[in-house]
């Protein structure tokens, strides 16, 4: 795993958790929807009972995919976090955690260090050499 790898993990993570976040309310909306049909044909009463218990069962599973992803998110943020301490230019620091662990865009990380983008393209590629990728976070 490069240290580009290592440290996006984060991001890729995050997206992940926003997708199961929409999906968590598009089934919440599926949920509160309640529509009745009026027809003359008689209908199994248990079968909106059962609908709306699927519906139940796969937010409470989403829910907790969502919460164990939350975990991992935290536990990928601190091994990076410490990763990113190991480099001791406090500018390259800067720049790694603007980045991998506030989510800015490379153009908002050359805004905020008041530097051009071209500048703090070739900080990043020096920046991302001086990453030691530590897994266990210590």
């Amino acid at each position: 795993m490069t240290a580009l790898d290592f440290l996006s993990q984060a991001y890729r993570l995050d997206l992940r958790i926003d997708s199961k976040l929409e999906q968590l309310s598009s089934l919440n909306e599926l949920a509160t929807k309640c529509t009745s049909t009026i027809s003359g044909m008689p209908r199994n009463p248990n079968h909106s009972v059962s609908s709306m218990a699927n519906v139940v069962a796969k937010i409470v599973d989403l829910q907790r995919e969502i919460d164990r992803d939350i975990h991992q998110l935290m536990d990928i943020k601190r091994q990076i976090a410490a990763s990113i301490k190991a480099v001791e230019n406090k500018e390259y620091q800067t720049l790694l955690e603007l980045r991998f662990l506030c989510g800015c865009t490379w153009e908002e990380v050359a805004i905020k260090m008041g530097y051009s983008i071209q500048h703090t393209y070739r900080m990043r590629d020096r920046a991302l050499k001086k990453v030691v990728i530590n897994a266990s976070g210590e």
